[in-house]
């Protein structure tokens, strides 16, 4: 009859091996060619990515300075626009008060000499 000792003897003695056995394993792949071939390939394709990444990084901060570029030229253009407006009104009001200022010094040189 076996004991409850023997069991976990055993059972350690199995994990034992089993770890022993996956250490032989991984030093056996960390000198394969094989291995090496698939790190350098996982690396060339890890460095091909972060390329792609900044330059779509650096084409959407181009996008984003033309779009400000644009933006802000289109508030020039609106700020132009407004202040041409502004001073074709003035201009107009000027224009107005004049030819009211003439009318009343005509009707005052009439009357003058009425």
């Amino acid at each position: 009859m076996k004991t409850k000792n023997a069991d976990f003897v055993e059972r350690r003695a199995a994990a034992k091996d089993a770890k022993a056995a996956l250490l032989e394993k991984m030093k056996a792949r960390k000198d394969d060619p094989a291995v090496e071939a698939r790190r350098a390939e996982r690396a060339a394709v890890v460095a091909a990515r972060k390329e792609r990444e900044a330059a779509k990084r650096e084409e959407a901060e181009k996008l984003a300075r033309e779009e400000a570029e644009r933006q802000e030229a289109e508030k020039a253009a609106k700020s132009a626009e407004e202040n041409r407006l502004i001073n074709q009104m003035v201009e107009d009001e000027a224009a107005r008060k004049a030819a009211r200022d003439e009318r009343y010094a005509a009707r005052k040189a009439r009357k003058g000499q009425g």
